[in-house]
């Protein structure tokens, strides 16, 4: 298979706090009408993205598309689009290490970045005072988890980086890209006496969460960038950089060149404008919600137009 620039089709969930902003601002006439999250970048059988000639990443060259860094185990990477249109439920996700293999449980760490919110958004992040595991359980049990956890305010460009371990929520009225670990290991802990779509509450999973939860307070804050790079076309800014993936801002005002090396594919994700990938001689349109698999082994390329997007890599 040539090493092109590939487009990827995303993979919808339809979870009960989703909304339309998904369908509607970034053009996808082939959405839920009420859709809660777009996998763009993922290679779990929950919800595979694939590309426009329907190759799964699994089925990608690994040495020449993956690259180096991604080792032997499974494809490292997973990228969402999501709209909140209502709260999601308090939840926390479990480490490399206090995840169970056997159970099919793999460790979870991730990055918000506020694409939009709605006046007054807030998300939950981590416990504001030190709590024992019998309190905890009991908060979860009658509703009161809220009043220990740090409410935060957000406003767009926000990024937020959740360690595994870390109880969080995504509040109502947020549109977020999120990167993470490829894993859809959740442990759900209070769901506001919701029903799903059986008439029945969401089950709530309180002994693995309470296994996995890190019961100390801290004081939550956006992570900050790593600096930013002006180059002939735009600017790039690192916005998070840690042990599993790094994620780059790209925006883009004219004839911006980037490169992937062999260590790392890339993902380019467009959240606004209306650009172009140039490879080969060729041009690949970058619309708002268009969405890119970079192998590693493609080398330089550039963006021409005007556009803002996310760069994911391992």
């Amino acid at each position: 298979m040539n090493v092109t620039p590939l487009r990827l089709v995303p993979c919808y969930q339809s979870y009960l706090w989703g909304g339309q902003r998904l369908k509607t601002e970034f053009g996808r006439a082939d959405a839920p009408e009420v859709c809660a999250e777009s996998w763009e970048l993922s290679a779990l059988t929950a919800g595979e993205s694939l590309t426009e000639d329907g190759l799964s990443l699994n089925t990608l060259g690994r040495r020449a598309f993956w690259g180096s860094a991604a080792g032997e185990g499974d494809f490292p990477l997973l990228v969402k689009l999501i709209d909140a249109a209502r709260p999601l439920s308090i939840q926390v996700h479990p480490s490399d290490d206090t995840a169970i293999a056997a159970l099919g449980e793999h460790g979870k760490a991730e990055m918000w970045y506020i694409v939009d919110c709605a006046p007054q958004s807030f998300l939950y992040f981590g416990f504001s005072r030190r709590v024992g595991r019998d309190e905890f359980l009991a908060r979860a049990r009658d509703g009161t988890i809220c009043d220990v956890l740090n409410r935060v305010r957000v406003k767009r460009d926000d990024v937020f980086f959740i360690p595994p371990g870390t109880v969080h929520a995504i509040g109502e009225g947020i549109l977020i890209a999120e990167i993470q670990q490829s894993s859809n290991t959740t442990f759900r802990v209070f769901d506001y006496h919701r029903l799903g779509a059986d008439g029945k509450p969401r089950a709530l999973h309180l002994e693995r969460a309470a296994e996995t939860v890190d019961l100390k307070p801290i004081v939550p804050s956006e992570s900050r960038s790593n600096g930013s790079l002006t180059l002939p076309g735009g600017r790039v800014t690192t916005l998070y950089r840690g042990r599993y993936f790094s994620v780059r801002r790209v925006d883009c005002a004219g004839v911006l060149p980037l490169a992937t090396s062999e260590r790392s594919f890339q993902h380019l994700l467009c959240l606004s404008g209306n650009a172009e990938i140039r490879f080969g001689g060729k041009a690949y349109p970058l619309t708002a919600g268009s969405s890119y698999f970079l192998p590693a082994a493609l080398g330089a390329y550039a963006l021409r137009g005007r556009c803002r997007a996310l760069l994911s890599q391992i």
